[in-house]
């Protein structure tokens, strides 16, 4: 029966032997025996196609919206997890349109973002008030820092949206699962994936051109898909005041496979290419003040992974070997190259998990990730770091626990140890509460530790943070309503400093943060056809030594959102998006003021297979600065039509 091959696709993508009682809370005892009776039978047609998201059952695609990774690393329910998850799908990434991911990921509570200039430009995302850096991002479970930037973060300018099948947001450290960089959160990105064919293309204000097709065929054991975008904008001036315009030209190419070798195990491969031109202004000589100039910037950028999968009735294993690679130049006016670097990673990896009986799992992961760059001023520097953790999960009825620890052996400061927990309970009518308790930590980045400012001696930076949140519902349906207070507090944070030592600079462990708050989120269906939802985070930042807020954090930001599908299929819609006032510098002397922007947009089917789509982004033509010196886009129209075959 078609039901109890979903249910038993659902039990082995979360590799839970009792994930489905948290589903059905009122009936427990029966969905445990359907799922038990599911697993033991070995159904040669169902075939996991990719982690939380979907699968192939007789050939037949099915998407699991609800499914996390970020929470145990393998799969679980959304509601078995007491992490805090925001979870957004292909349908809304449709609804909201256009190459910029920054437009959907607003829409996470605890999210936000500064970006010098406009679409392409360095864009750094915080979650709950973490610098970007600490914030751990994977593209199809692969990570994708750059070793060679100073603080190692990922660049979402170097993302394009119309790649984007899903996003799956975990706020909250969670080192356990995830060893370093998982400080701030972590934000794992989907690549788009497709049966049969459809694409999208689109232009609009200045000069810019958008494109993107995707494709895939697939069988009862097999899945092979590709994923294809294109960005051209003329931009404008990054620099306040300035005339010269600054562009942008972006390609991606992205391949998915997966092959079941037999009914429980599968082969499966991603392999993602980009590359962008980017116009930069800089700080020309003599004064070498930020100015108006023609610099430009290159960037080149592959990662993939290839592995294989086992789904056994009581044990789940996925071993996958992982690299990445990043090659990023900048040019002058003249062509002259100042500044030139090139990181790569990679990494070996095993992760699973044992149903050992009942209610009780137990999951288990190691890795060997080796790493290493060269810059154009500095001589090449490669470091090695081996990990592994282990996490007991019960669940039983209305209630989901975990508990786990992790040990991180690292070639320069040797080994770290990190612990996490989490529970969920449900309350009846929908509704539940959730606690996370976690660790992080950030290992010093090669530029941080080799370059010519780099120090040897650097310890890792380091987090603790609690969250505790009321629940009703999923997001995006029905009445979904979220209250969630966290506090992080993190010690040994890296920065750059001066000293009798380091006439010239260098990087030491200087400070502490502290950041506390809560998040609001919420929607509901006025009518069949009008949906209202909106996100409020309140977040409070502080130098735990200076007593001064952090630098580009704003206390309070949000976003509010409404869809209208009209009788007769015209879709209205509408973001507003709002930010409070912050400072540009850590000692507090350049304040950012505060901002909305409003946008709206609409869709209209034509026939089956085709819609047209538009949308006028800051509608008010807001004047707005999120870096200091840098300018914002204003009102801009684009229309775009969308195929599907």
């Amino acid at each position: 029966m078609i039901g109890g091959k979903v249910t038993k696709y659902l039990f082995l993508l979360s590799a839970s032997a009792l994930c489905a009682p948290a589903y059905a809370q009122d009936s427990s005892e029966d969905v445990l025996a359907e799922i038990i009776a599911a697993q033991d039978d070995p159904s040669p047609d169902t075939t996991e196609l990719e982690d939380g998201w979907c699968c192939y059952i007789s050939g037949e695609r099915v998407e699991t919206p609800s499914i996390t990774v970020t929470a145990n690393g393998l799969g679980t329910d959304i509601r078995n997890t007491g992490q805090a998850v925001t979870l957004i799908d292909t349908k809304e990434i449709d609804a909201v349109q256009g190459a910029d991911p920054v437009r959907v990921l607003r829409r996470t509570p605890g999210l936000s973002f500064t970006r010098n200039g406009g679409v392409g430009g360095f864009t750094g995302v915080s979650l709950r008030g973490s610098a970007s850096e600490q914030v751990l991002v994977l593209v199809d479970g692969v990570r994708v820092a750059d070793p060679a930037a100073p603080g190692g973060g990922f660049d979402f300018g170097n993302l394009l949206l119309s790649s984007v099948g899903k996003f799956d947001i975990l706020r909250g450290s969670n080192s356990t699962i995830w060893g370093s960089d998982a400080l701030g959160g972590v934000i794992d990105v989907t690549t788009r994936t497709a049966t049969g064919l459809e694409g999208r293309i689109e232009y609009g204000s200045r000069d810019s051109l958008s494109a993107s097709a995707t494709g895939g065929l697939s069988g009862d054991s097999y899945f092979v898909g590709l994923t294809g975008s294109y960005l051209h904008t003329d931009g404008f001036s990054s620099v306040v005041d300035g005339g010269e315009l600054d562009g942008l030209e972006q390609y991606a190419l992205g391949g998915t496979a997966f092959f079941g070798v037999t009914h429980n195990i599968e082969l499966f491969a991603h392999a993602n290419w980009s590359e962008a031109d980017l116009d930069l202004d800089g700080f020309a000589p003599p004064t070498f003040a930020f100015a108006d100039t023609l610099d430009t910037q290159e960037t080149q950028r592959y990662w993939g992974d290839v592995g294989l999968a086992y789904y056994g009735n009581d044990l789940t294993l996925r071993a996958a070997y992982s690299l990445d690679d990043t090659e990023r130049y900048n040019f002058d006016g003249d062509g002259n190259v100042t500044f030139g670097g090139d990181g790569h990673s990679g990494r070996l990896q095993l992760r699973g998990e044992y149903r050992v009986f009942g209610p009780l799992t137990l999951a288990f992961g190691a890795e060997h990730e080796w790493s290493d760059y060269v810059t154009l001023f500095d001589a090449p520097g490669s470091i090695e770091t081996t990990g592994g953790y282990a996490q007991i999960g019960l669940a039983f009825g209305r209630l989901a626990a975990h508990v786990g620890g992790r040990i991180d052996d690292h070639e320069l400061f040797g080994t770290k140890a990190t612990y996490g927990a989490d529970l969920s309970y449900g309350l009846g009518d929908d509704w539940r509460v959730r606690a996370s308790l976690g660790e992080g930590f950030k290992a010093p980045t090669l530029y941080q530790l080799r370059s010519f400012y780099g120090n040897p001696e650097l310890r890792p930076e380091a987090s603790t943070s609690v969250d505790l949140g009321i629940e009703k519902g999923q997001r995006g349906q029905g009445v979904h309503a979220a209250l969630t207070g966290f506090l992080r507090t993190t010690d040994d944070l890296i920065g750059f400093g001066f000293g009798p030592e380091r006439p010239f600079g260098g990087y030491e462990n200087v400070s502490r943060a502290r950041a506390a708050g809560f998040e609001l989120e919420g929607g509901f269906d006025v009518t069949p056809f009008l949906r209202v939802s909106g996100v409020f985070s309140h977040v409070d930042t502080e130098d735990r030594d200076s007593g001064l807020e952090l630098a580009r954090r704003p206390e309070y930001f949000g976003t509010l959102f409404a869809d209208w599908e009209t009788p007769f299929g015209l879709k209205l819609g509408g973001d507003v998006r709002f930010v409070s006032e912050s400072f540009n510098d850590n000692a507090n002397m350049t304040p950012l003021d505060g901002y909305e922007v409003f946008d709206l947009r609409a869709s209209y089917p034509l026939g089956e297979r085709f819609e047209l789509f538009g949308r006028v982004e800051n509608v008010f033509d807001a004047d707005y600065t999120v870096v200091q010196n840098y300018t914002t886009p204003g009102r801009g129209a684009f229309v775009g039509l969308r195929a599907r075959m």
